[in-house]
Order: C-alpha cells, then sequence, then structure tokens
C-alpha cells in the first residue's frame, strides 16, 4: 500500500458567475477524487440551489443545521456538518441560504463569518472545496475570504470570456486588496468541451495569451494556468448525481472519471491519485490426507477377498469343412472307352490309302 505523504492544506473556491458551466459537478467529482486517493476532504455548498448537497442525495430535514445557520446564527459547523464516507463530508446548502444576503447586509464582518466559522474544524481536513454560488454577492466574497485559491470551471463560449474578466478585474482583485492579500488564481478548468469545433480552440488561444500576458505582474492570476485536461461531454456525469453518487462510483470507466482524476491530478498531484490495489497472492491449499479407519478383525475377514483360479483356456476344435464331391463323366454303358491314341491311327490309315499325294508333297 502506497504510504500516505504528509499533505499541505488547500483550500479553493470553484467560482464562476456564469451559470451551467459545470462549478457543481466540477467541485463534487474533484473531491471525491481526492477522497479516493485518502486525502481528508470537506466540500462546502455555498449556492442556495443546494444542488452540491443533491449530487450526492442529501435532502435535509426542517431540523437539520445547514450552511445558513452558521452563518446567520452562529451556529457550529460541527452541528452541520454530514459524512459522505470515510474521507468526505459535505457542509449542506438549503433554500433558505437565498435570504443570507439579505440578512447579512447590516451585520458587521459579514464578509469574513465563513472564515471564522471554519476555523474550529480547519486541522481535520486536508483539502476544502467551496461550490460558490453564480452571482457575484455576500456569498461569494464570503468564500473567497475563507479560502486561498480560485479555480474557474469555464466553457469555451464567448459569453463566458465576458464573465471572466469582470469575475478577475472586479471581484477577485477587490477582494485580495482589502481582505484576503493570499487569494490567487489556480487555473481555468474547461468543462463540457468539444475540442473539434473551432470557437473552442479560438477560446483557449485567447485564454492562453491573457494569462500569459499576466506573468511577472502582482495580480492574482499571475500564475494562473489553463489546465491541459479538459472534462468532455458526457452523460454519465449528469446521470451520478441523479443517482446521488459521484462519477466514480457511478460509472468508474467512463469518460467522465477519467477526465475528473486527470484533472484532479493535474490540480493535486500525487495526493489525489487513487493508491493501486494490492496484488493478492493465491495460496495453493493441499488438502490433508485421509486419516485411517480402524476396523475390527472381523470386518478385515470380511474384507478379504480370495481371488478365484483364472479359468483354463478352452479347447476350441478345429472346424473340418465337408469333402467338395466331384463329378466324374463315364462313357455310356456298352460303349468302348475312348483310343487316346486315335488320332496317331488315323494319320497311318491316311497314308497307306494315298501314297502317291504324300510322296510328292515330299
Amino acid at each position: 500500500m502506497r504510504r500516505r505523504a504528509v499533505i499541505e492544506q488547500r483550500r479553493i473556491a470553484v467560482i464562476n458567475q456564469k451559470g451551467g458551466v459545470g462549478k457543481t459537478t466540477t467541485t463534487a467529482n474533484l473531491g471525491a477524487a481526492l477522497a479516493r486517493a485518502g486525502a481528508k476532504v470537506l466540500l462546502i455548498d455555498l449556492d442556495p440551489q443546494s444542488h452540491l448537497s443533491l449530487y450526492f442525495g442529501m435532502e435535509l430535514a426542517e431540523d437539520q443545521p445547514s450552511i445558513y445557520d452558521v452563518l446567520a446564527s452562529g451556529s457550529p459547523v460541527d452541528d452541520a456538518l454530514l459524512k459522505v464516507d470515510k474521507h468526505l463530508s459535505i457542509l449542506p446548502a438549503d433554500i433558505d441560504l437565498a435570504g443570507a444576503e439579505a440578512e447579512l447586509v447590516s451585520v458587521t464582518g459579514r464578509e469574513v463569518l465563513l472564515r471564522e466559522a471554519l476555523e474550529p474544524v480547519s486541522d481535520r481536513f486536508d483539502f476544502m472545496l467551496i461550490d460558490c454560488p453564480p452571482a457575484l454577492g455576500v456569498l461569494t466574497v464570503n468564500a473567497l475570504c475563507a479560502m486561498n485559491e480560485v479555480l474557474i470551471p469555464l466553457q469555451a463560449h464567448f459569453l463566458a470570456l465576458q464573465g471572466l474578466g469582470r469575475l478577475l478585474q472586479q471581484t477577485v482583485t477587490l477582494v485580495r486588496q482589502r481582505i484576503n492579500p493570499n487569494l490567487t488564481v489556480a487555473g481555468i478548468a474547461l468543462c463540457m468541451h468539444d475540442s473539434t469545433t473551432r470557437l473552442a480552440g479560438e477560446v483557449v488561444e485567447d485564454l492562453t495569451g491573457f494569462l500569459e500576458g499576466a506573468r511577472g505582474t502582482n495580480v492574482a492570476w499571475a500564475e494562473a494556468r489553463v489546465y491541459k485536461t479538459f472534462i468532455r461531454r458526457n452523460i454519465k456525469l449528469a446521470e451520478s448525481a441523479s443517482f446521488g453518487q459521484s462519477v466514480f462510483d457511478y460509472a468508474p470507466k467512463s469518460n467522465g472519471a477519467i477526465d475528473y482524476e486527470r484533472l484532479a491530478i493535474e490540480i493535486f498531484g500525487e495526493h489525489a491519485r487513487p493508491a493501486a490495489p494490492r496484488e493478492r497472492t493465491k495460496k495453493t491449499v493441499v488438502p490433508p490426507a485421509p486419516a485411517p479407519v480402524a476396523t475390527s478383525s472381523k470386518e478385515k475377514a470380511k474384507e478379504r477377498v480370495t481371488t478365484p483360479a483364472e479359468p483354463e483356456p478352452a479347447t476350441v476344435e478345429p472346424v473340418v469343412s465337408p469333402p467338395i464331391a466331384t463329378t466324374t463323366t463315364h462313357a455310356p454303358t456298352g460303349s468302348a472307352p475312348p483310343d487316346p491314341y486315335r488320332h496317331i491311327r488315323i494319320t497311318a490309315d491316311v497314308q497307306a490309302s494315298q501314297p502317291d499325294k504324300i510322296s510328292s508333297v515330299s
């Protein structure tokens, strides 16, 4: 088993003011990838739609505290924490969070409420990820003050680029200057990406050029980059949420699972790489020899079997074929047997009767 390395805590706000770009899916599956690797992960649902909570099949009861109670009433985070699995916990949200924007307007120090609430549980987690709402309000500012990195999921469209400029140059820059000087932009993850289109290629080129132009400056995105791992469109990512599971549990061999595992390793390094399963050595089990059964003298006598003598081979008498009858042709009764020298006698008689012809011929 791979030994777990010492992990430096990272706090990341997953943010984009444009909705439908993959914030919730990215937060859920990056957290699940880290938890699979053995890291202790806290996911925080800061969206009033509570999609991150629903992603893991959590519907809160009326008396169950949520992130709203933590921010509005000062409830301890431990009272609201829920376990997803051994290494993954979630601070859930519900629809009441929609009223927090109005309720917190008059509260002094409202921008740092979440940061202060997380302090008692901070040491128990290696990674914290926040799913931010698609708006630049009090909740988003709380997330940027409590975290020290920003991850921006982005779809390669023109309108997404316009929203990115406002997010970086106004919200992130303002929070960095006034409240959280350690805030930096880690990178941009392209979701629902189709690399075969010309528009997608142009957007990636513009993003890369924009980030390269900030190198060496004092802006929050000076070290940011466009991650090489693109999250492809994959129906398994949508289906997994309907079953209350991460894509790794629902469809571990799908493109969605492969892409998010690669993205997690690219962002978090070896801390996100799942440990290789240990190979089990098959042991050959030799069954013990059966123990001899004790038998009495009477039983032994019964078991003795006298082998009968082999019978002598039977004598087979040869079969004698019956004689074949032969037919003998006899001369008719009263007649003399044929003379074998008859043709010689005929020749002598002819010579005696015709002497002149014979002498002339000779």
